[in-house]
């Protein structure tokens, strides 16, 4: 007689498969991918390690399955940024602001994202990350071109440049080395950093100061 999952033990699969996803999110947004080891996460998920790999086929994709979870959150604070009330130029920089703040509240996820380096297979990932970025401000860029508030510009290559220069502009205030001196300081009002930030790639994108 052929063996047949029940639906309790599909559900409890579920439920496991979803707590080692939820704490390699708290080892990855605690200490970075570097510190996501499996024993560590099999531990907190109260699995054996051999677990893991019957719910993924190996480290790296159980990784890439975190990165795709941990970005389509940051992505979808940006969309949901870029639907508010105004402009297209204002939408944009509401939108680039939620970006740049989210990611010094929660620097470690953010280096992670962004910089740490990480398996070719979660790199992948990172790539689509910044195409999706990329993909929601081309289209506001369009939005603006035609309400006139933004120049007439390649929008495809104006927001890959915003992508860029927005990631790189953070890479340093995000390093390990600069959170914890800052850590260390206690100074946490990013405002200014945030403003300069904004401002460049305002300037970039409208040729004029907002």
């Amino acid at each position: 007689m052929a063996y047949r999952e029940t639906e309790k033990m599909r559900q409890r699969k579920a439920e496991a498969r979803q707590r080692i996803i939820d704490c390699t999110y708290e080892c990855v947004a605690d200490g970075g991918f570097r510190s996501a080891r499996i024993t560590r996460i099999a531990d907190l998920a109260g699995v054996a390690t051999g677990t893991i790999y019957r719910h993924f086929e190996s480290r790296e994709d159980l990784f890439a399955g975190v990165f795709r979870l941990a970005t389509q959150r940051e992505v979808d604070k940006v969309a949901e940024a870029l639907g508010t009330d105004g402009d297209a130029a204002m939408r944009l920089e509401k939108a680039l602001r939620q970006f740049a703040r989210r990611a010094l509240r929660g620097p470690v996820m953010a280096w992670s994202l962004i910089a740490e380096p990480v398996d070719p297979k979660v790199e992948e990932e990172r790539l689509k990350y910044r195409k999706a970025y990329a993909s929601l401000f081309e289209t506001a860029i369009r939005e603006g071109i035609k309400e006139g508030c933004i120049p007439d510009q390649d929008a495809r290559q104006s927001s890959t440049c915003l992508v860029g220069a927005i990631s790189e502009s953070l890479v340093g205030p995000l390093s390990p080395s600069q959170v914890e001196e800052t850590t260390e300081n206690t100074t946490d009002n990013n405002d200014p950093l945030v403003d300069a930030i904004i401002r460049f790639c305002m300037q970039g994108l409208t040729g004029t100061r907002r």
